[in-house]
């Protein structure tokens, strides 16, 4: 990335106007800095720091990548590929001082594995189907400062919420959200106990839309005791819960989200499965349609 030449920002005054344009190069570099630390992390890396050399020296700072989001693009003008290219190169540039990250879509193992060099607190992941078991548990294993966790709609299984568990000792925030084109496959105790057996110092818990059961509540309410809250609205196999659970949720949890018995008919969670998959597949189709639509700007762009 090639250094710009110097800014032309000046203080002028508008033709027939007293009013002056504010020479925004005057500002302190702490404040400039605050200010661009607010823009996306595509922003940073592909506009802000080109603007001039101030600037660009500003965001060399590897404090100005301490949190890195990218989520919710317009992906017909941005590929999966590019964004993965804009993340590595914005993991680099903080020098292992990243501490909050958000991604999602382009979510890959090879990212977590440069995410793994950081001394990361928070990292959230948003429907990353490329990220595997292996990638992930590569990764947390050197990951021991995570604090807050946030996973949904990724194919990850209970071999990464334990491996996070013995992992993390100081996570306090979970959300894992399964897609229920699977989770509304059998049960899944499995995931509450690995949760209940690693994460004793959970504080607050979303696990929502998974297939847990009586069993796998229990275990959650007996593992991890400094619950304040606790969302498993959508877990179809708690629509009914006993009274005596029912009665020690709510006498234990602060915060508390039941399912809806309401809410639930004979097919209802296989409906809603229906719908998490029809968007896997519009995510998937997506992300073609973007790498094609860059790679023929590329081709364009050399063919003139």
């Amino acid at each position: 990335m090639m250094m710009p030449s110097a800014c032309s920002i000046a203080s002028k005054k508008a033709k027939g106007d007293c009013t002056t344009v504010p020479n925004w190069l005057e500002l302190p570099r702490e404040i400039t800095a605050n200010i661009l630390q607010r823009l996306p992390t595509v922003q940073i890396v592909t506009s802000a720091c080109l603007v001039c050399p101030q600037w660009w020296n500003i965001c060399k700072d590897p404090l100005m990548w301490r949190t890195i989001h990218m989520a919710g693009f317009d992906y017909f003008t941005c590929s999966f590929r590019e964004l993965a290219k804009i993340c590595q190169y914005a993991i680099e540039r903080s020098c292992g001082h990243l501490i909050d990250i958000q991604i999602e879509y382009f979510g890959s193992d090879d990212i977590l594995e440069c995410i793994a060099q950081s001394n990361l607190r928070c990292m959230q992941l948003v429907e990353c189907f490329q990220i595997s078991d292996k990638g992930f548990i590569d990764a947390v294993r050197k990951l021991p400062k995570l604090e807050e966790v946030r996973i949904s709609l990724c194919d990850l299984s209970s071999n990464s919420l334990e491996a996070l568990g013995r992992s993390c000792p100081l996570l306090k925030v979970l959300r894992y959200a399964r897609p229920l084109y699977v989770s509304s496959i059998g049960k899944e105790d499995h995931l509450a106990l690995a949760i209940s057996e690693t994460m004793s110092k959970l504080c607050y818990l979303d696990i929502q839309g998974t297939s847990i059961t009586n069993i796998g509540l229990l275990a959650i309410l007996d593992g991890c005791p400094l619950l304040e809250y606790l969302d498993i609205d959508e877990c179809f196999h708690l629509k009914n819960l006993s009274n005596n659970l029912r009665k020690r949720c709510i006498e234990q949890i602060k915060d508390l989200r039941l399912p809806n018995p309401n809410n639930y008919g004979e097919y209802d969670h296989i409906e809603i499965a229906c719908k998490r998959a029809h968007r896997k597949s519009v995510t998937i189709l997506t992300n073609l349609c973007s790498n094609s639509y860059g790679s023929l700007k590329m081709n364009r762009k050399y063919q003139n």
